[in-house]
């Protein structure tokens, strides 16, 4: 024995429908992680992971400000030996020298600092050094 719809009753709802035309359309085909698991399906719940996650996106730290301007010269340090000229490396030791000499005349809030400026010319030396090895 089939059953039988009643008359005029659909099985397939309004928001069905909509969902089945857009996916037929291909309004899905582009999603972001469309076919990938789940992140962090294995990790313990943590109600605030969608705060967590857009702080990460949005490259905001929560680091005290000694413990970032650390950071940041780390990264600085990086860039400048990564950069494609000599001129773009001396721009980023610059830079980042100019932040440290500024939290070294006023110490951020945080633990201690422990950075002093680069030496422009000792970087820009190793960084030839490196490449002539190349």
């Amino acid at each position: 024995m089939t059953e039988r719809k009643p008359p005029g009753v659909s099985f397939e709802s309004w928001v069905d429908r909509q969902v089945r035309e857009a996916a037929e359309r291909g309004a899905f085909d582009d999603l972001p992680g469309a076919g990938r698991p789940l992140g962090g399906v294995d990790q313990p719940y943590d109600e605030n992971w969608w705060i967590k996650r857009k702080l990460h996106e949005e490259g905001v730290s929560v680091l005290p400000p000694t413990l970032a301007l650390r950071k940041e010269a780390e990264d600085a340090l990086a860039a400048a030996r990564a950069a494609r000229t000599e001129a773009e490396a001396r721009r980023i030791l610059t830079e980042v020298n100019a932040a440290i000499d500024a939290a070294l005349r006023r110490p951020p809030a945080g633990p201690p600092l422990n950075l002093v400026p680069f030496d422009v010319e000792r970087v820009l030396a190793e960084r030839r050094a490196a490449a002539a090895g190349d």
